[in-house]
């Protein structure tokens, strides 16, 4: 018997699956995917005055950068986003020793942080354990420091577009609006983020058919220095409508954390397998899983 079935154009993913070309290679990759971050320090540059050179702010400190790969960094105070997705990984900054430069241990990304996530140094959670610390206090010293370097990140996916954008001298420029990935790891701003999403949720209104204006907002620590969170703004009112390159893009950002997720998990089976036997590898692999159900997502 011939089965029937409806084309879904709102459903990608399965659509993809269901026409044979969700593995086909796509455009998006780890090396041509732009990142989005926030620019804590002004930038400086010179300028004549009264026929001297002095040393001046040319982008100032809390505006949005936008790093394109093998090319030129943007500037801008303000950002219009249109998340097309969100996702959720650890992460940890490792100093360099003299055997070893700077790094990160990077988990695989998830739809939740309520499981646990394998990561590119033969562990989980970056060293995380899993469950809930009931006295952390307690925790030997060594263990506190170790959990506070581990960050929990959310990655946002999506379209972004610079308001005023300049270059890094400070000069006025005009700049497409660009796929990016965002990996929020500050507290304040992962809440900021979260909310638009939460709120999306609640309404059950899907990220890519609507924007989030944000801006940043100083804040200061004890030493004096400042550093910068997103304030951010979701647009209800009005929906944006899905083109035939959304769907390409969805795709491409769906492509691009499978391939993300299989580098680390490669990187995770190399870096166990020399302290583990393979047996136990498999038993491991068999308990952990990244895949979850859409109602985990936070």
């Amino acid at each position: 018997m011939t089965q029937l079935t409806t084309i879904d154009t709102d459903n990608y993913a399965a659509m993809a699956k269901a026409m044979g070309i969700a593995h086909e290679k796509t455009s998006t990759s780890s090396s041509s995917l732009a990142r989005l971050r926030i620019n804590h320090s002004p930038i400086m540059g010179t300028a004549d005055v009264n026929g001297k050179k002095v040393n001046v702010e040319v982008v100032e400190g809390g505006t949005y950068k936008l790093e394109i790969p093998d090319g030129p960094t943007y500037y801008a105070s303000s950002i219009k986003m249109r998340p097309f997705m969100q996702r959720f990984m650890h992460k940890r900054f490792v100093q360099a020793t003299a055997k070893s430069p700077n790094r990160y241990i990077k988990s695989v990304m998830a739809d939740s942080l309520d499981i646990d996530l394998k990561d590119n140094d033969g562990g989980f959670n970056c060293g995380k354990a899993a469950g809930y610390i009931k006295d952390f206090s307690a925790l030997p010293k060594a263990q506190q420091e170790l959990l506070k370097a581990i960050k929990r990140v959310r990655v946002v996916l999506g379209e972004v577009e610079l308001v005023n954008p300049t270059n890094d001298k400070g000069e006025p420029i005009e700049v497409a609006n660009t796929p990016f990935i965002w990996e929020i790891d500050n507290r304040d701003a992962f809440k900021e983020i979260g909310t638009c999403f939460t709120s999306l949720a609640k309404m059950q209104r899907l990220p890519i058919k609507h924007i989030i204006t944000a801006t940043t907002d100083e804040r200061k620590i004890p030493t004096g220095a400042s550093y910068y969170v997103p304030l951010a703004k979701l647009d209800v009112s009005t929906a944006v409508e899905l083109t035939d390159e959304d769907q390409v893009l969805f795709g491409d950002f769906m492509a691009w954390i499978d391939n993300y997720n299989t580098y680390i998990i490669n990187q995770w089976a190399e870096k166990a397998n020399s302290t583990m036997a393979d047996d136990d590898i498999d038993v491991v692999d068999n308990l952990v899983d990244i895949e979850v159900d859409d109602e985990d997502a936070a």
